[in-house]
């Protein structure tokens, strides 16, 4: 997806640019094209973002470690304010306090809008926090054939050292 030029969307026919995506993100796994529909719309002093897609990644079980295919969709949207402000550097490790109504997206007015950055965005914050591949997952079975403890060849020689010495 190209950058769009937001003065090139007050052009547009209700300042309105609807992407059809179907492609893979570069940042993101998945097993198929990102698929769906994600609009934005100039609205004088913000652009509104709204998207519709899906797509399937694969993720790794939290209990049991076994990777299992996942349905990840989306319907959201989001406004990005355009202010001249959003162009001042970021002086990176500066201490400063940051006022409550500073916590939102801000873009220059004459800039550029990424919607394959903003949808790749998206799509993480709706990955599952727990990923589970069954609610009932048991987890990793644990075999003891006997043995009191399971025993790793790498701590033979420490056993070995552990025998020699008087107890």
């Amino acid at each position: 997806m190209e950058a769009i030029h937001i003065p090139w969307l007050l052009k547009l026919p209700e300042q309105t640019d609807v992407i059809q995506v179907n492609e893979f993100l570069p940042d993101l796994e998945t097993l198929i094209p990102v698929r769906g529909r994600l609009q934005v719309t100039h609205q004088g002093n913000y652009l509104e973002v709204g998207v519709q897609a899906e797509t399937i990644i694969t993720l790794t079980c939290d209990r049991c470690l076994q990777q299992y295919n996942h349905r990840l969709a989306i319907d959201t949207s989001e406004m990005v304010w355009l202010d001249e402000s959003a162009q001042q550097a970021d002086y990176g490790f500066l201490e400063r306090e940051t006022p409550l109504e500073e916590l939102v997206e801000t873009l220059p007015p004459q800039g550029y809008f990424q919607p394959d950055t903003w949808l790749y965005e998206q799509l993480c914050l709706a990955l599952p926090p727990r990923q589970l591949c069954d609610q009932q997952c048991p987890g990793i079975s644990i075999n003891n054939s006997g043995s009191a403890s399971p025993t790793d060849r790498r701590w033979e020689a420490l056993e070995a050292l552990k025998r020699q010495l008087p107890g």
